[in-house]
């Protein structure tokens, strides 16, 4: 699995996470509903982005008030049209 490596000012960083694994759970979260969000990932790979499963991903979309159902209208309309 790839690593990333962030630096934060030290000062800085106790005053928005807890932990840096408070910090790395809450930054895949929303890399996960931004990929999600802008159609590029599915629910179950931004679940694994996450590292939740579907009805977690769920949840967390819902208390972000982030979209649980993205739909692509050019994909609708053509589903339509086909009947």
């Amino acid at each position: 699995m790839p690593t990333v490596t962030l630096d934060f000012p030290a000062d800085e960083f106790p005053s928005l996470f807890s932990s840096p694994d408070e910090f790395a759970r809450e930054f895949r979260l929303a890399a996960a509903i931004h990929g999600y969000e802008r159609g590029e990932t599915s629910q179950e790979k931004a679940a694994h982005i996450a590292g939740l499963d579907r009805t977690d991903l769920l949840s967390a979309l819902a208390r972000e008030q982030a979209d649980a159902f993205v739909v692509d209208f050019s994909d609708l309309k053509r589903e339509v049209e086909r009947g």
